[in-house]
């Protein structure tokens, strides 16, 4: 019987060690795994590398792992949103390395990685430091710069419900990039809302199969 339901957060990050990549969904503050990234910040895994839309806000979420001494880089699109002043004292005193990716870009390595594509060509970011190292080519006139598949070892994802075979269904705005992620990543953790009885979806409205998410906890048992 296939069953992806784990009792604790505790017990859903204690797979990630030191020097992982993690992706972490969410957009602003919507659909951000705090409670899955409270977790992780009381399991203590160092030298992390996250990938996600931002870089935290306040004190909370990507922000406390920070806060913790646990994350070496971010790639991210957005470093610098309101309350991002963790992360700036940080990269300010030399603690975090930064990779810059602008958010159209992220998006497409993301899917490009969990369709199992390989690189493609953007003209986003010609003539800017963002070019720097990379392969181009002129395709119809235009230069385009080269960018590759990302993927992670883990992806931390929020859904508003999940069944015990992993298939999720979010709520609103807070779908962004959570879905791409739950596909590029190695090893994907849901939290959910709610837990509901199996064909409680009608399979033409999963969001995300559960093919790709490992293991799920509901943040109400908690």
């Amino acid at each position: 019987m296939i069953d992806k339901r784990l009792a604790s957060l505790a017990e859903a990050v204690a797979p990630i060690q030191d020097g992982a990549s993690i992706m972490v969904g969410g957009f602003g503050e919507a659909g951000i795994p705090f409670e899955l990234l409270d977790a992780l910040v009381h399991h203590g895994a160092k030298e992390l590398t996250i990938i996600s839309n931002n870089s935290g806000t306040h004190e909370a979420g990507i922000a406390a792992l920070i806060l913790n001494k646990q994350v070496k880089k971010i790639i991210c699109s957005h470093p610098r949103p309101p309350h991002s002043e963790v992360f700036a004292q940080a990269y300010e005193a030399g603690e975090i390395a930064l990779e810059l990716t602008p958010q159209g870009t992220l998006a497409e390595r993301i899917r490009h990685a969990g369709s199992g594509l390989g690189p493609f060509y953007t003209p986003t970011g010609v003539n800017t430091v963002l070019e720097a190292g990379k392969d181009s080519i002129v395709y119809n006139g235009v230069r385009m710069i080269r960018e590759d598949p990302l993927t992670a070892d883990f992806a931390l994802i929020r859904a508003h419900q999940g069944d015990r075979w992993g298939n999720l269904m979010y709520r609103g705005a807070a779908r962004n990039f959570n879905p791409l992620m739950a596909m590029a990543a190695k090893h994907t953790i849901a939290q959910v809302d709610e837990i509901v009885p199996l064909g409680t979806f009608d399979p033409l409205h999963v969001m995300t199969p559960g093919v790709f998410v490992q293991h799920l906890v509901s943040i109400g048992d908690q």
